[in-house]
């Protein structure tokens, strides 16, 4: 047998080892002993909760979906576009896994993955000259988990403006989607940002993009949106605007505000983004969607989703957790461009 000593068994490769957000490092985020060791600037983590959907359930399942389609990603590769890599600036990038929930109670749930942001948004960033707070990429898990990032941001930002990316408006009134049953069933993925506006996370500058899906109430649910503080780019006001109006609008809402992004993958059409819980035909496709989201470079983005991604109705190619990990690739971006401090 030829000598051997020479093969490196533990050279790096895109799909060996444990699975992690871009083949980034894991730190157990939640550990104080590990996480003491393992400083960091930016955190992904996910938020496997999925039931307070009104349309299909599946979202759960999200994170370790988006982790599987980034495996191509690669720490030494850089963008044709931009020319960065985000993984080789100033920032310490990791994978904190995912928060420890519960799918029994909702309520219980939610409290948990607000401990979880906490915890994780309460450590000392690695860099500190840069930024002192470390930032969250949230891996969603149903809309809902994002009233806990925006809980978590505010503790530490103070109220952020929304860029809100989506087919639906997600400010309705939970008398209105909930059925006033009960606070309970008032929570979920349809209102959650009603409620933000109403724990005062977010400013009067938030912006929704992509919406297309039907209304509820006429009239209604727009005077509702506007209460809560957004105004709206249609799906269709790309036709009209192109990507670099809608990059204008987006800009323009938002000012110098600090800017948390929250994107719900169904902003995209289902024939680029299948699995999703409520799909609505009419969106826009990967590569605009990924356009308009280079072009929001120099926003202060304090912290960002990627939600609503249920990997059981996608497809052969996997389209939609290829598209969600290079949405969050993306994200990433913005947060290492633009420290905060």
């Amino acid at each position: 047998m030829d000598n051997d000593d020479d093969i490196n068994i533990y050279g790096a490769t895109s799909f060996a080892g444990l699975r992690t957000f871009a083949n980034l490092p894991f730190v157990d985020c939640f550990s104080d002993e590990h996480a003491e060791g393992h400083k960091y600037d930016i955190a992904v983590f996910g938020a496997s909760h999925d039931t307070t959907t009104t349309g299909r359930p599946g979202a759960r399942f999200g994170p370790p979906a988006i982790r599987s389609g980034s495996q191509r990603k690669s720490p030494g590769e850089w963008s044709v576009y931009t020319g960065r890599n985000p993984l080789q600036d100033w920032a310490t990038v990791v994978d904190c896994g995912d928060a420890r929930l519960t799918w029994l109670d909702n309520t219980a749930s939610l409290k948990l993955l607000d401990k979880a942001h906490t915890v994780i948004s309460g450590r000392p960033a690695a860099n500190s000259s840069v930024s002192t707070t470390p930032r969250i990429l949230t891996l969603g898990g149903d809309h809902t988990t994002t009233l806990s990032a925006l809980r978590s941001t505010y503790q530490r930002w103070g109220p952020v403006s929304v860029i809100h990316f989506d087919s639906h408006i997600d400010t309705w009134d939970p008398s209105v989607l909930g059925g006033g049953i009960s606070d309970y069933a008032g929570l979920n993925h349809g209102t959650f940002l009603h409620i933000a506006h109403e724990e005062h996370l977010i400013l009067n500058t938030s912006i929704h993009a992509g919406i297309r899906a039907p209304l509820i109430r006429r009239k209604g649910d727009l005077r509702n949106d506007v209460r809560c503080g957004f105004e709206i780019v249609t799906a269709r006001d790309l036709d009209k605007l192109g990507a670099h109006g809608v990059i204008s609008k987006l800009k323009e809402r938002v000012g110098d505000s600090r800017v948390y992004i929250s994107v719900d993958i169904d902003v995209l059409d289902p024939a680029f983004a299948p699995a999703t819980g409520t799909a609505e035909p009419g969106g826009w496709s990967t590569r605009e969607f990924l356009t308009i989201l280079d072009g929001l470079e120099g926003l202060s983005v304090v912290g960002a989703d990627v939600v609503e991604v249920a990997p059981a109705y996608d497809n052969n190619g996997e389209t939609t957790v290829l598209a969600a990990a290079e949405i969050a690739y993306s994200l990433i971006d913005l947060m290492v461009l633009k420290p905060v401090q």
